[in-house]
């Protein structure tokens, strides 16, 4: 019996096969790679941590093994911060630097087209910014984007502090357009970009708030 290629039935068949083989090929292929790809991510993540330690021209010239390694050498502990019922509610990284402890706490927000986020690494009184690095997933280039391209952006936030005064009862550091000259704890607003550093600003507060229980302990 000659099969009819041009029946309804043969192509629903032949495209249930296809379909089923392609499904296949794609989780054979995902599952296999992701190993490297979980690997890929917490490369990118400890380069991050180290970038808000200052530690960009260090990591140039270093291979992902000894970047690996060095991470191991800088960062000394990894714990989290809970909330009042004891549940967890950030991560938050110990450090050495020059002999000198660091802490490095990872904030998440949302920009103006997707997702933005930031590593702030704190001196050892808990309250000023020893470096800063700031990531996202698609703001706009040459604008939103500046917030991690712009290295010298980022180091507006060195030595700015978190509190201001003795109270320390709220977060005041934050990203404002046109801010006050040399106030301690602003930083000014990515030219052209008012929406996404809007969102940075927004994100250290509430973010912040969150370890405020850890920046004001001894």
């Amino acid at each position: 019996m000659k099969l009819n290629t041009n029946s309804n039935a043969y192509i629903i068949i032949y495209s249930t096969i296809l379909v089923l083989i392609v499904a296949f090929l794609l989780a054979f292929v995902s599952s296999s790679l992701k190993g490297q790809q979980d690997k890929n991510v917490a490369l990118d993540t400890r380069k991050q941590i180290l970038y808000s330690l200052n530690m960009r021209d260090t990591l140039a010239s270093m291979n992902d093994d000894q970047i690996n390694a060095f991470y191991e050498q800088v960062v000394t502990k990894t714990d989290s911060v809970a909330d009042e019922k004891g549940k967890k509610k950030a991560n938050l990284y110990y450090a050495t630097v020059n002999g000198e402890q660091k802490y490095v706490l990872p904030l998440k927000g949302q920009g103006m087209w997707g997702g933005i986020s930031c590593f702030l690494a704190l001196n050892a009184d808990k309250n000023t910014v020893y470096g800063a690095y700031f990531n996202h997933e698609s703001e706009t280039a040459g604008l939103g984007a500046e917030i991690k391209d712009n290295a010298g952006w980022q180091a507006k936030f060195h030595g700015k502090t978190i509190f201001v005064g003795e109270k320390k009862d709220s977060i005041a550091l934050s990203v404002e357009k046109s801010p006050v000259k040399d106030l301690e704890t602003t930083i000014d607003a990515v030219t052209g970009a008012t929406v996404t550093s809007t969102a940075v600003s927004k994100m250290l507060q509430e973010q912040l708030a969150k370890y405020k229980d850890f920046l004001l302990s001894e």
